[in-house]
């Protein structure tokens, strides 16, 4: 810190309590100083030689015959005056950064001018500022802190903007030229600690990273701060990244640091808004120059700080550009008091809209900065499918976290899952995680809610780890199993079928398999059977037990996979044409049950009892056997 020293002679002012008295001379103070509670005791000689506005107070003060004279308005107070009274009878004087501020506008109250006297306090201290304080980095931040307590006089005088210019002009320099002291609390990479993979045992210079200003700034008050940025701005030197960096530091430190804790506990929070507000208005409107977590900390402030629809907005409409971006804990915001819910669906919903949007969108989006719409031109557009892939494995995520809440109403579960319900997926784990996890929570579920559920999954995207514990989840309606067992059996046919060239599968099968996509021709959502009305029911005990030793068979390996239920592999001949059309004709049968009803969106009730295994009518189930019987011996 650089400091400047004033006279030669040696301290004599003597405190006692609140009366301060200068003491080197035997003559007998004239004039009593009162600022406050405090009083100085001084010689009219010293300060009237240097103070043109001490002149007239002295002056008017001797016609009322009052030696007293009063100025508590004197910015600074009594500590700044005392280094204008200590100048005057040219004693030594240390300023610095902390306290040169204040003695220039003191100096500027009492008029300590060059025309009143050569070399003045004014003149002294104006050229300390320009030559030393802001030339160094920290120096004019300290000053520029110290101008709010000393308003107007510090903004009369220009020096918060000489503090703000100093300061963004050394923002904006090259790194590489950066050769003073700074602050970096953050985790460096080994590039900046001068250390790499390839350290030949050489030290290096260290590196100075290009954001190496923004953790300095962050103790500012948040108007000043915001003038600091907006002129670091205006220079238009510093990349939209780095800037989205300082102001992610600033939040962190003026408004995300225990904000929850601050709500509940009922304390003051208009700071807390006055720096969100700041921190809105100055996102840079680049696309990805602040990253989708940090605007959704922002949405979450802006929720529990209960500011306005614009500033929501505004945020929603830029987190649904960048949602690819996020993670499950971003989107767990809090419900607002007085709802049932723990998690806001609504907003999150709001969000996963606006990206869906973007899906067909022609690559503009508006964002308000400064109170002014700018529009800003994509590089691309259309979402790509990575991000489609990114976002759908997202809300599978969280889908599966807010199932944990007691309170969640499925109606909202459903409709968030149908709103990218259209994304790719690689497999429909996170999806029936997510429905295991509500089928827990919510044990109460009708029939026809559980089936409503179910259906948001797609069985033949199920990966075979989520298979093998489906059809071990007796929270599943039977049907779900039932479709499980199943593709499972699908999926052994069609190993089968590869193994053996000469074999082809069934038309039926054919037409069930996913594309190569990931995305299925046909969907274990939909009706898709063929079968005569009277082939058609629900699946009987005999048919699962049927289908679960096959999947037995399959797991077991070998040729029993396409034989199970024939005489062929009685008879030794496993790997004939005849056993592989017999091992297929049961799922087809199987399948015809399956769907059967749900061509109609009205499906009567009869469908709902087809899950429990208890409901399953005697006659239907004797004639589905012999049906079976009949068709392996035509086969």
């Amino acid at each position: 810190m650089k400091y400047m020293k004033l006279g030669s002679k040696p301290d004599v002012f003597q405190t006692e309590g609140n009366n301060i008295r200068f003491v080197a001379t035997e003559l007998a103070t004239d004039i009593v100083i009162s600022i406050g509670d405090v009083k100085f005791y001084l010689h009219k000689f010293p300060l009237l030689s240097k103070s043109s506005r001490l002149q007239r107070l002295v002056a008017s003060s001797s016609e009322e015959k009052n030696d007293e004279v009063d100025i508590s308005d004197i910015p600074g107070g009594p500590s700044a005056f005392e280094v204008c009274a200590k100048f005057c009878y040219g004693m030594i004087v240390t300023l610095n950064a902390y306290n040169v501020l204040a003695a220039r506008c003191a100096a500027e109250y009492l008029e300590m001018f060059e025309t009143i006297d050569k070399g003045n306090l004014i003149y002294k201290i104006d050229v300390f500022l320009t030559s030393s304080v802001f030339r160094t980095w920290k120096d004019s931040i300290i000053v520029l802190q110290s101008t709010k307590s000393l308003l107007p006089w510090s903004e009369n005088l220009k020096t918060i903007n000489h503090c703000i210019d100093s300061i963004a002009s050394k923002a904006s320099i090259d790194p590489s030229e950066v050769e003073w002291s700074y602050t970096y609390n953050r985790k460096k990479l080994p590039s900046e600690n001068g250390i790499d993979s390839h350290w030949n045992g050489v030290r290096k210079q260290p590196i100075v990273p290009s954001d190496w200003w923004v953790e300095d700034l962050c103790e500012l008050e948040v108007d000043l701060y915001k003038r600091v940025i907006m002129a670091i701005k205006a220079k238009g030197r510093i990349p939209a990244i780095v800037i989205g960096e300082a102001l992610r530091a600033y939040a962190y430190r003026q408004l995300l640091g225990s904000l929850e804790d601050a709500v509940s506990n009922g304390v003051d929070c208009t700071k807390r808004r006055a720096a969100l507000d700041c921190i809105l208005s100055l996102l840079p409107a680049e696309e990805g120059s602040v990253s989708c977590g940090f605007l959704l900390k922002l949405l979450r402030a802006a929720c529990l700080l209960e500011s306005g629809e614009s500033h929501r907005s505004n945020l929603i409409r830029r987190i649904g550009t960048q949602l690819d971006g996020a993670s499950v804990s971003d989107l767990l915001i809090p419900e607002t008091a007085g709802e049932n819910s723990v998690y806001n669906i609504d907003l999150v919903m709001a969000i996963v809209e606006e990206f869906m949007l973007q899906c067909v969108s022609n690559g503009k989006a508006k964002f308000q900065e400064d109170e002014e719409i700018v529009e800003v031109e994509n590089l691309t557009t259309a979402v790509s499918s990575t991000s489609k892939f990114a976002v759908a494995k997202l809300i599978d995520g969280y889908l599966a976290e807010i199932a944990k809440d007691p309170n969640l109403p499925l109606h909202k579960l459903i409709a968030l899952a149908e709103m990218v319900s259209s994304l790719p997926r690689p497999t429909h784990d996170g999806l029936y995680r997510a429905i295991d996890m509500y089928l827990k929570e919510h044990p109460s579920l009708s029939k026809s809610e559980k089936k409503k559920l179910c259906g948001l999954m797609d069985c033949k995207q199920l990966s075979q780890d989520a298979c093998m514990h489906a059809v071990q989840n007796e929270r599943l309606p039977l049907r779900v199993v039932v479709q499980v067992l199943f593709f499972e059996q699908i999926r052994a046919s069609v190993a089968s079928a590869k193994g053996d060239p000469s074999s082809e599968l069934p038309s039926v099968v054919r037409s069930l398999l996913p594309r190569e996509n990931g995305n299925s021709i046909g969907s274990s959502r939909s009706a898709a059977t063929t079968t005569t009305e009277d082939e058609c029911g629900v699946p009987t005990s005999s048919d699962i037990n049927s289908l679960r030793s096959m999947r037995r068979a399959n797991n077991s390996g070998g040729s029993e996979r396409s034989s199970g239920s024939s005489d062929a592999n009685k008879n030794g001949d496993d790997k004939s044409a005849t056993g592989k059309a017999k091992g297929m004709l049961m799922p087809k049968k199987i399948l015809s049950k399956l769907w059967s009803g749900k061509t109609n969106a009205g499906e009567n009730s009869s469908s709902d009892t087809s899950e429990s295994p208890g409901s399953v009518n005697p006659e239907e189930v004797k004639s589905t056997q012999s049906r079976i019987t009949r068709n392996s011996s035509v086969s």
